[in-house]
């Protein structure tokens, strides 16, 4: 097999998210630095416009057209570089054809998903090419879920060291989010509840814990789910559900099951947001509980759904200004409970906007570390989680480049 051109393409440029890694990749790297990479879209023009946007520094940037729906333009994609990173969402929608290629033609695959029933269908359908390939395919490489996925890991490799074992217990605890919503977010979350409608059996998948674990590999421990306002002791707060756990948590779970349960087969785990103490945090609680129902609710309702796209929700493609997302940032906590009762606290912090600021930034590192840093004799080919491929190497890239901290308090 002859050697990729380059070493990463990101596909899905000319998106918003994707706009945003250009520009990273950009000022990190350059175009033909240590990561030589390329900007690849359905539209020549809109690639030729994203490349005049990010100034004279981008005039040799190469640029790739292929369609997501264009399966031999994607199978020559994935012979022109060793990574492909993919903002085109929603994945479910979009996303499939893109991972099919990679995973039978041998090139390594990172994207943003949050699509917790494709990433299933996509392993179930697609892993065993994968791993006759020896494609690394690694989903949810932005705020859901590295965060929760790598602060699990640091948590635990602090346990490892102070208690001679890893904490069966664990919490993660959103202290602050600041950030917007992009399109591109929003039409995923659409899509999930429109699926969810019509799909009884998708709906029971949703609700499993376990739903990414290999099978055979979920362990019977019951997990507990926030879903009402709730006083949790060790926090000393109140808390309220938080959206992204349903996919965060998740993943965390499929990490122990690809690790030979790692944390421990009785391993639990969960998220939620802290809303303060007092009267006021339950009530903080209990209206962001209502607010996250509502939202479902409507979303699930085919009118109401169509009225909030057309009407308040914003459309693909558009999203949080550059302004906004440097205002942003997120604080998440995190406390492991040992088998004795001891205790042990960590934090994740981010510098920007955690949606788009930050998540260009960490699904950036992600792809030059997948490029760059796990050879393929390392890690075989198959369908991975972020701390299981990436790990501490993942940890390092995201302090000393991405505004990312990891920290025991």
């Amino acid at each position: 097999m002859s050697t990729p051109a380059r070493d990463l393409v990101v596909f899905g440029a000319t998106s918003f998210v994707g706009r945003l890694l250009c520009r990273y990749l950009l000022e990190t790297f350059g175009t033909h630095g240590p990561l030589k990479w390329a900007a690849a879209g359905r539209s020549k023009e809109k690639l030729e416009a994203l490349r005049a946007s990010l100034g004279p520094k981008a005039a040799r940037l190469p640029l790739l057209v292929a369609d997501a729906a264009d399966d031999p333009a994607l199978r020559t994609l994935c012979t022109s570089a060793r990574v492909i990173a993919s903002t085109v969402g929603p994945y479910a929608l979009h996303g499939e054809p893109l991972v099919k290629a990679c995973a039978e033609s041998g090139t390594d695959y990172c994207d943003l998903t949050g699509e917790v029933q494709w990433i299933a269908r996509m392993v179930r359908t697609h892993e065993a090419a994968a791993q006759r390939s020896g494609a690394r395919i690694v989903h949810c490489c932005g705020f859901d879920s590295l965060p929760s996925d790598l602060g699990v890991l640091f948590l635990q490799q602090l346990a490892r060291t102070e208690f001679g074992a890893p904490c069966p217990r664990v919490k993660m605890r959103v202290k602050t989010v600041r950030g917007g919503l992009s399109g591109g977010t929003v039409a995923s979350m659409m899509n999930i509840a429109k699926e969810a409608v019509k799909d009884a059996a998708l709906r029971r998948e949703l609700a499993d814990p376990y739903s990414l674990c290999p099978p055979g590999q979920a362990p019977s421990v019951r997990q507990h789910e926030v879903r009402t306002p709730e006083f949790d002791r060790d926090f000393g707060a109140w808390i309220a559900p938080f959206v992204m756990s349903a996919v965060n948590a998740r993943i965390v779970h499929r990490t122990n099951a690809l690790s030979g349960h790692a944390y421990g087969a009785d391993f639990r785990y969960d998220e939620a947001v802290l809303t303060g103490r007092g009267p006021l945090g339950g009530l903080a609680a209990t209206a962001v509980t209502g607010g996250m129902a509502a939202f479902m609710v409507a979303g699930a309702i085919g009118p109401v759904r169509g009225a909030l796209e057309r009407f308040v929700l914003p459309k693909p493609g558009e999203g949080p200004s550059p302004a906004a997302q440097e205002r942003g940032g997120f604080d998440i906590r995190f406390i492991g409970i040992a088998a004795d009762g001891r205790t042990l606290r960590t934090r994740v912090t981010g510098d920007r906007d955690p949606g788009y600021g930050s998540t260009a930034k960490m699904l950036g590192q992600a792809a030059a570390c997948l490029a760059l840093d796990v050879g393929k004799g390392d890690k075989p080919g198959g369908f991975w989680t972020p701390a299981t491929i990436f790990g501490d190497l993942l940890i390092q890239r995201l302090q000393d480049h991405s505004g990312v901290t990891f920290e025991r308090l």
